[in-house]
Formats: structure tokens, sequence, C-alpha cells
């Protein structure tokens, strides 16, 4: 399958790191470059493909992580490639059933430090209550996979309850988010040592899949989408969903979880804890009339405690975010060009 010839409009000579950070240069990579080529007829991008299979409809995933350093405060490549692969099934509204996994090691790599990995990989699969049921293994030279690189492929199985789509949200809907964000993104940032900082900050990778359930046993249908915000944060994630609806995403400041220790690092280093990347929580869209049995449902899930309801959806202005500022007024948050925290996952 080949695009049609002239059709490309993609700006860009060569990739670039921007290319990769799931803001708007990596839009443009996909939507310019290789969606035409490989995914001509698709619609609005989610984060798993549904596939019909007979009379039997399964949700597919597939994911790279490319994480620098390898282990963090809280977790690590393996945990976290198992754990990321899950939550895109999850807020797609079906259960991680099983997952294939292939290892890119670099040579040299400690044989206890992959030993140390796939324990984790099992651990996380484990709790996730998914299996691990194949997978493929290549060494590359030295100095070419920074220790250890990890793709997935997942298949779920829709819950019965789900029903989420960009088609189905409204003006009037509400916003939750499942808890505090950017913890990952600055754990990770910190492990790099780069920055002089002192913070018991951990990462929050863990599979959302028990909250996404209980969601969605509780108010159904009533949940119209939902998303988990890594690369990009919660800013690319709501800013993705207000492009595809022509709707606008109203969020108050300050009702956005975010803690301290994040808020401070994000202050010192001129970043909006909404651009920063996440890995155990989700964001989720609910009609006004079930947000508060939502969040009850939430909050009754451990790890869910502190779920909580950030905003709404407007008719205007269409296919913005808008956040009502913490001293008065409001501004626009628009996706980022690129990352300012590469290589989180």
């Amino acid at each position: 399958m080949t695009a049609p010839s002239g059709t490309l409009r993609f700006g860009s000579a060569r990739i670039e790191m921007a290319h990769g950070a799931g803001g708007k240069a990596g839009g443009r990579l996909v939507q310019q470059l290789i969606a035409p080529y490989l995914l001509p007829e698709c619609g609005p991008l989610s984060d798993a493909a549904t596939i019909a299979i007979g009379n039997c409809e399964v949700a597919m995933t597939t994911d790279a992580f490319v994480v620098r350093p390898i282990t963090f405060a809280g977790g690590s490549i393996g945990e976290l490639a198992i754990n990321g692969t899950a939550n895109d099934l999850a807020v797609s509204g079906a259960r991680p059933v099983a997952i294939v996994v292939s290892l890119i090691l670099e040579e040299g790599l400690l044989a206890e430090t992959l030993a140390a990995e796939l324990e984790a990989m099992a651990r996380a699969a484990a709790a996730a209550g998914v299996r691990i049921v194949g997978g493929d293994t290549k060494v590359v030279e030295r100095g070419h996979a920074d220790s250890l690189y990890i793709t997935t492929a997942g298949i779920g199985q829709y819950l019965p309850r789900a029903a989420v789509s960009p088609a189905r949200v409204a003006p009037g809907d509400k916003v939750i988010v499942s808890g505090p964000i950017g913890d990952h993104g600055i754990t990770v940032l910190l492990a790099r040592g780069d920055l002089d900082l002192e913070s018991d900050i951990r990462s929050d990778t863990r599979c959302v899949f028990p909250m996404v359930a209980a969601l969605l046993e509780t108010v159904g249908e009533s949940v119209h989408w939902m998303r988990d915000p890594t690369r990009g944060g919660l800013a690319t994630s709501l800013n993705e969903l207000a492009i595809d609806t022509a709707l606008a995403i109203h969020l108050d400041e300050e009702a956005v979880p975010v803690r301290a220790a994040v808020r401070g690092a994000c202050e010192l280093l001129g970043l909006d804890p909404l651009h920063i990347a996440n890995e155990g929580q989700f964001v989720a869209i609910v009609a006004s009339d079930d947000a508060e049995r939502a969040l009850q449902a939430l909050r009754g899930v451990p790890g869910g405690e502190e779920a909580t309801l950030i905003g709404e959806v407007r008719p205007e202005p269409a296919g913005a975010v808008v956040v009502s500022a913490r001293y008065g007024g409001s501004r626009i948050v628009d996706m980022l060009s690129g990352d300012p925290l590469p290589r989180i996952c």
C-alpha cells in the first residue's frame, strides 16, 4: 500500500527528537507521513484499534519503550512496558488479556540487569492480570540501544458497558482525572541527574484497569471518552480530543491535582505540569449527570482516592483547551511542538 504521489505534506527533511515526543511535531509525523502510507482510511487515532474476528471484536495496541535511564524511583522500563500496554487497552474500554514482547538488547548489558527487568515485567503482568504469551529478542552493537529497548503488542477484550469515542463527547460533559499528574515525567528527569534537586517523587506507573472497570461498572455508557496522558501530558491528550470533536475543554487550574514537589520542579524548570507525562493516571469525559457517581467509583478503588473533577466540555472556543488561571483570567494551553523531557517512556 502506498500513498498517492504528491499528496504528502510532511515538511521536515529528517526525523528529529521532537517527532517522537507526542506533541505537534509527532502529530505531523503520524498524520502527514506515516498515516498516508499505512492508515489511509483511518479516522481519529486512539490508544487501541478494534479488530473484528468473525463475530468477535477485540482491542489491539502496540507500544515501544526507550526510557532513559531504564530504572527510576518507583519503577523501571520492564514494569513500564507492561503497564503502558495494559493501560492503552484499559482506556479503550478493554480488559487486557495478552501481551507479546520484543527485547532489543545492547551488547554488554549485564545479565543480572536483564533478569531484573524480566522479573519486573512478570510481576507487573501478574498484577495487571494479563499474560505474556510470546515475543522476540535481538542484540545490537554497543552504544546503539541505551542498554535495553522494549516493544510490545497487546490484545484486550471489550467490557460490556464500554462505548468510548470522541464522537460521544458533548457540551456539558465533565472532565475527571484519576489522580495527581506529572509524577512520572519529573521522576525520570531527576533520575538522569541533570537537576540538582532532592525529592521523594516516584513514578506513578501502574495498571489503571481496576479503576476503569469500576468506572464502567458504575456509570457505564455515561463514560464517553478516556485516555492515559503519557507523552505530552494531560494538555496533549485533551488538545487532541478538542481537535477531534471541534469542542472546547475548560479546566479549573486550582482543581487539577499536582503534588507540591512536582509543581516546585516545574516552576524551577519553567514547565507546565499539564505537559508532563504520566504512566498511572487516566482522564475521562463523563456525562454531567453521572459525574459524582463516577468520582465515587474511582475513589473506592485503591489508587483512585484522589480522583478529581477538573473541568467541563463547552462549545467554544472550538478545538482549544482553556485553563482558568489560579490568579484570575484564563489561558489557552496548546500542545508543545516537542517534549521538554524526551525519552521518558
